[in-house]
């Protein structure tokens, strides 16, 4: 009955807005015992049809429960961009937006628990494997939504593309064929090896205004830039998705970031982001959406948008979004999605018959939780970092800053590229100063790396004489894929663990060891203009906006600021065709490939469920100090190639925590004082039935959407996390996992626990048993001697509450499928 009012509410609220009524299945969510592919409504069946735009957005849909929402909340609420196009996905927007924690509505923001189903799932090859281990055990026959997996993470760096992907994909060859087969089985488009980099390629192929996506990788809004809503998630979260379940999301604040002016110079969309993590911090951002707005919006190109977006992941943001502008058409127009490009424009002039309530802009009066001003006519450059991409120093003060610091004063590499900064318009930028340098004789000191972001990007900047330009200045092109931005790095040029030495790179992420494995390796990240001129002269002191460099004749030479195209004349050039994906039709008759025998794929036993009643007996494993990242939990580089054997990567887990007693990193001690590493003292006490916890500071598990930072600590025998603060993603895959995260009520009670206490859970049981509801007291016994009680709080919902007393989240998913199953075996026997 319910479901036929929302249904009546939906028709009579279309008609007074002139919208196309959708279809009833457009609009009410399949019963998940039904495999099929969700499909786009179809309204109309002209050339700008939803058909027609292919891959769009289902806007007929969207705008259908975007009135649905406006009824719900009431017709004169305001609502932001991000809200539209997040609550236009609810399930249920009555369930979601009226629960008891809202105050019937009032109070959405930070409260409410939506139920959300995406339009689309993205997911890169190493974290992929895991999402379709978990999808596999679910007993599916195909995804509930489209879906693609991209080859992007296991490619290393080197020598070049020519050579480094043969051998990467040789290097790989087991998981790709394993990723292959299960795409072609399950109607999953798989685009191979040397494709792209996800965030460059979902840009050039699938992401647009309005759309909801998620992906399994933190820098999944990069999408944003397009107007979409792209969420990084862990596979847990996508396996949702991928079965029609609906993913849970704490509903966000909206913070506003206000644009002024319009970039000249030297200044990129880089520095407004290196700009705003400077000034939000990498926890500033946990739990908004970032919605940049203002007449400075206009002035960007939609890659630049990407640029800012992408790394709105460093300041712990959910995700980052611009409206729409005509830059969108435009970069649709030349990525070949012309009718796309042109249902977009429609729908965000109100062509749908709903000016007043459009979907892809932010209503006139809509307010924000917090508003940050930038004016770009004012911004200059900025270097982030070492060692965190919040540490953010205007180029002008930056030679003093090394100098204070006592920095390193030379740097060894170059690397401009990545999923951060690959477009055509950061390409050619570039490109003009080296150019300018070409022609005076100049040739880079440092080494220097190009990564384009796809092969489209690859194929037109070869074709217009970029990618020539930099290799005749001693540049080395890379593959098409993430390498060195992501440890995939095999440096030549003599630098050794240990040594501390400064690289220059324009990608999104600087944490100890990341790049190249060494932990004293610093990396400044700056635009790729930045890092390209100050490649000249090899100098971290050097500036290249007022500072000369030599050339061969003994003349000063002194960069002009650099320029470039934001989009190719015409369209992009289509590239190798062996690099397109992998149509989406399923087919059962292929058979996964996975060799029993193999040390990098495992199929997944079921984790056990949750005891019934409180824990007891638990010991501190390990008391972290300061910054620990899912590259601290999950290290990736060389194990990346692990990623689908649990049992061999666990073999990183916390390799790199320091130790708050000792300074110590990854030196764990066991009862008896005996020091080992942290995977060997958690398998030990693991095997003898001893459940442990970590304890640690702020922003626990920040960084990348890693998932395995959760299913080792799991997998190991791990029970809680109890830290001062933790990072949106992580701590939901710690959830999903069967692992609870606590956070200390008061946060000077961190030195009231050690390593080796014995804790005890008091009131957990009952929260889990109560949705969610009371709190949870830790008894902590201490080994020297004495009791502690320790308030905690936590952030559990109904569902995740589920999750727990499961053992975990696909536990949940696989019951829910098996039950499904004999529904329907039982109405064919009745047939």
């Amino acid at each position: 009955m319910r479901a036929l009012l929302r249904a009546r509410d939906l028709r009579a609220s279309c008609t007074l807005y002139n919208v196309p009524i959708p279809r009833p299945d457009a609009c009410v969510a399949r019963n998940s015992s039904n495999v099929a592919r969700r499909t786009l409504a179809t309204a109309q069946k002209d050339a700008s049809s939803e058909v027609a735009a292919g891959r769009g957005p289902p806007y007929s849909k969207l705008i259908a429960r975007l009135l649905d929402v406006r009824r719900v909340l009431g017709i004169e609420r305001k609502l932001t961009l991000a809200e539209k196009i997040l609550y236009s996905h609810l399930e249920d927007a009555e369930e979601s937006l009226l629960g008891a924690t809202t105050q019937n509505g009032r109070d959405v923001r930070g409260m409410a628990n939506l139920k959300l189903k995406p339009d689309r799932v993205a997911m890169q090859d190493a974290s992929a494997q895991m999402a379709l281990l978990q999808f596999m055990s679910c007993g599916l026959c195909t995804t509930a939504v489209p879906a693609s997996i991209h080859c992007d993470h296991m490619i290393v760096g080197e020598r070049g593309a020519d050579t480094d992907l043969p051998a990467s994909i040789q290097g790989n060859k087991e998981v790709f064929d394993f990723l292959e087969s299960a795409a072609k089985k399950y109607g999953i488009e798989f685009w191979p090896p040397g494709a792209g980099i996800i965030h460059q390629t979902v840009l050039e192929n699938y992401s647009a205004p309005g759309l909801m996506m998620l992906g399994t990788d933190s820098h999944t809004p990069n999408a944003g830039g397009l107007g979409a809503i792209a969420i990084g998630v862990g596979g847990a979260d996508a396996v949702d998705a991928l079965v029609d379940a609906p993913w849970e999301l704490k509903a966000p604040r909206i913070l506003g970031v206000r644009l002024e002016g319009e970039l000249n110079g030297w200044a990129s969309p880089k520095d407004v982001i290196l700009d705003l993590a400077g000034q939000l911090t990498v926890r500033g951002g946990t739990g908004f959406i970032i919605e940049y707005f203002g007449p400075g919006v206009k002035t960007l190109s939609c890659t630049g948008m990407a640029t800012i977006c992408n790394m709105g992941a460093e300041v712990g943001a959910t995700t980052s979004i611009f409206p729409y502008t005509p830059a969108h058409s435009i970069y649709l127009e030349t990525t070949n999605r012309g009718p796309l490009a042109q249902l977009t424009a429609k729908v965000a002039s109100g062509a749908f018959g709903q000016q007043s309530l459009n979907l892809l802009r932010a209503d006139e009066g809509a307010e924000y939780d917090k508003v940050v001003t930038i004016d770009l006519s004012s911004l200059e450059p900025h270097i982030n970092g070492p060692f965190t991409p919040d540490l953010s120093t205007p180029l002008s003060k930056f030679a003093a800053t090394v100098k204070e610091k006592n920095w390193p004063r030379t740097f060894g590499a170059g690397l401009i590229g990545s999923c951060t900064n690959s477009s055509y318009h950061d390409m050619t930028r570039a490109e003009s100063l080296v150019k300018q340098a070409a022609a005076v004789g100049l040739k880079p000191k440092a080494d220097f790396f190009v990564t384009p972001g796809s092969d489209q990007v690859r194929a037109t900047l070869d074709e217009d004489g970029t990618l020539p330009t930099f290799s005749e200045a001693g540049g080395i092109v890379l593959a098409n894929a993430c390498g060195p931005c992501i440890g995939q790095w095999k440096r030549t040029d003599g630098v050794s663990k240990g040594q501390e030495n400064a690289i220059l790179t324009s990608y999104n992420r600087n944490f100890p060891g990341r790049n190249d494995g060494n932990r004293s390796t610093m990396n400044f990240l700056a635009s790729p203009e930045i890092v390209t001129a100050m490649s000249y002269s090899g100098s971290t002191t050097f500036n290249p906006m007022t500072d000369n460099i030599t050339t061969p004749s003994g003349k000063d030479f002194r960069f002009s600021p650099p320029e470039g195209n934001s989009l190719p004349a015409g369209t992009f050039a289509q590239g190798n065709l062996a690099f397109l994906p992998t149509p989406a039709e399923p087919d059962p008759n292929v058979e996964v490939q996975i060799d029993p025998k193999s040390s990098r794929l495992a199929a997944l036993e079921p984790f056990p469920a949750f005891p019934e009643g409180d824990l007891s007996g638990l010991k501190v494993l390990y008391k972290v100090k300061g910054q620990c990242t899912t590259d601290t939990i999950s290290a990736a580089g060389p194990w990346l190639k692990y990623k689908g054997h649990l049992p061999n990567i666990s073999e990183n887990t916390l390799i790199g925590a320091v130790n708050a007693a000792t300074g110590e990193t990854n030196v764990a001690y066991d009862d008896n004082g005996l020091a080992c590493s942290i995977p060997e003292l958690a398998k030990r006490w693991r095997d003898s039935g001893r459940e442990w916890l970590v304890v640690a500071e702020h922003n626990y598990g920040e960084g990348s959407a890693r998932e395995h930072a959760a299913l080792q600590p799991r997998f190991l025998g791990g029970r809680i996390i109890l830290a001062k603060s933790f990072a949106r993603i992580h701590e939901t895959n710690l959830k999903k996992q069967g692992v609870v995260p606590l956070t200390f009520a008061n946060e000077a009670d961190y030195d009231l626990i050690d390593a080796c206490d014995e804790v005890s859970t008091v009131g957990l049981y009952d929260v889990l048993k109560n949705h969610g509801e009371a709190e949870v007291v830790l008894r902590v016994v201490k080994k020297s001697g004495g009791e502690k009680m320790i308030k905690t709080k936590h952030s559990l919902s109904h569902d995740q509450c589920g999750f727990i007393l499961a053992g975990s989240a696909l536990n949940v998913l696989a019951r829910q499928g098996q039950e499904e199953r004999e529904v329907i075996r039982k109405a064919k026997l009745t047939d």
